[in-house]
């Protein structure tokens, strides 16, 4: 046992822990006044659920050894997860610090998802969608990448913070979501803007700050290859945020803020896989094409194509992610981390392969199965709020809650 990794991990459970939050200013400032408030109860609820829905079967399905579907039920209630280290999960630090650093990254994966459908969503259905979607969707594939015995990890794919298991795979759940919700209402005619820039530029701070957590965290010891992961985050996130300001300035003739703050955590998005793996110059390449190609998914293919994925969830999280994880396969290095793998830069492309391979797997089962559970809801429940209620909005209509009393 070492008390620094143990600090570090600890503080960096709590860096992830604030993301949740951060995410719901990110996205509660993208939507429109009446909405505000029912994407901040969207996430603050999601991080109450998934934490009580992690402890007691969550972490076993995703994170007990076996080589099946997923775990199994094993550590259910955190039977067998004690204070001391457990293998390869936590070599220095205690399997309960592990778990709950795990339990955060279950916890913001979900909410990442409701930036597709925000505004029109019944707040009862999305309950039971989020809990369907973290059971048959984000452990086995979270078990597949990182768990002992996944046939993911076995087959070598690299996710060093979860490009795979986090944002691919949220942000392909989160395109199938809105194709099946359908558009908001009058959307095709004016797409809404903004209410709150400030709120968007807070919460990308929050997120940028706990995502330091995120990467750096991952290491799991306080060591050289934390350090890595945090000069790498940092560095890929403000080239990306230069970049996507760069392409709106030719583009549009003026940078803007959405958009510095859109590229930031595209920036962040796509170096989460690699942060573990690739240097300081694979970081810059990485954040500066990011932008490019998060930007054209979201203003310029989204656009053209008609579907409304309201906060691009799709757009930053599964491209960017994407990107991070194919990028890892080119410039992983092992001089950055022996346990790793040499990318297709550095002489080994078979490893570009097999992240093709991963990002394969993870989107289709994802894809799939999130369809399933979203039309499995819809026909018991019904996903969509009646016109009326998404006309006046989701804050009255759902929580019977109101975020500004002044008068529009």
């Amino acid at each position: 046992m070492n008390a620094g990794d143990t600090a570090w991990v600890l503080v960096s459970t709590a860096l992830v822990m604030l993301m949740t939050p951060g995410l719901a200013f990110f996205y509660g400032g993208m939507v429109r006044r009446k909405n505000i408030l029912s994407v901040l109860m969207q996430c603050f609820f999601v991080l109450c659920l998934v934490s009580v829905l992690w402890v007691v079967y969550g972490y076993s399905l995703s994170f007990a050894p076996g080589t099946g579907f997923w775990g199994g039920f094993g550590w259910s209630m955190l039977n067998g997860v004690g204070l001391e280290p457990y293998n390869d999960y936590s070599a220095t630090i205690p399997h309960q610090a592990f778990m709950i650093f795990q339990a955060m990254f279950a916890v913001i994966t979900p909410a990442l998802i409701l930036g597709a459908f925000a505004e029109r969503m019944k707040f009862s259905s999305f309950v039971v969608f989020i809990v369907l979607w973290l059971t048959l969707v984000y452990a086995p594939i979270c078990h597949w990448v990182w768990g002992m015995g996944g046939f993911l990890r076995n087959m070598g794919a690299l996710d060093f913070a979860g490009g795979t298991v986090v944002h691919i795979n949220a942000g392909i759940a989160a395109l199938v979501t809105a194709l099946m919700i359908g558009r908001r209402k009058n959307a095709d005619k004016h797409i809404p803007s903004p209410h709150n820039l400030p709120f968007v530029a807070l919460g990308t701070a929050l997120l940028w700050f706990g995502w330091f957590g995120f990467n750096a965290g991952s290491a799991l010891a306080a060591n050289g290859l934390a350090a890595n992961a945090f000069v790498v985050t940092n560095t890929a996130a403000a080239a990306a945020g230069l970049s996507w300001a760069l392409i709106e300035w030719v583009r549009t003739g003026k940078p803007t803020l959405f958009g510095l703050c859109s590229g930031a955590v595209a920036g962040l998005v796509a170096i989460t896989p690699a942060a573990g793996f690739v240097n300081v110059s694979g970081a810059l390449v990485i954040g500066l094409l990011v932008s490019v190609f998060c930007y054209i998914a979201a203003a310029i293919i989204k656009p053209k194509l008609g579907y409304d994925d309201a906060l691009d969830a799709f757009g930053v999280h599964c491209i960017g992610g994407i990107w991070g994880a194919l990028a890892t396969g080119l410039f992983a290095t092992k001089l950055v981390n022996a346990a790793g793998n040499d990318g297709l830069f550095y002489g080994n492309p078979a490893q570009f392969m097999i992240q093709v391979k991963a990002v394969a797997v993870t989107l289709v089962y994802s894809a799939v199965v999130t369809a399933v559970i979203f039309k499995l809801v819809d026909i018991f429940m019904g996903m969509r709020v009646v016109p009326k209620d998404e006309e006046v909005g989701l804050d009255l209509t759902q929580h019977h809650e109101r975020a500004y009393t002044m008068l529009e």
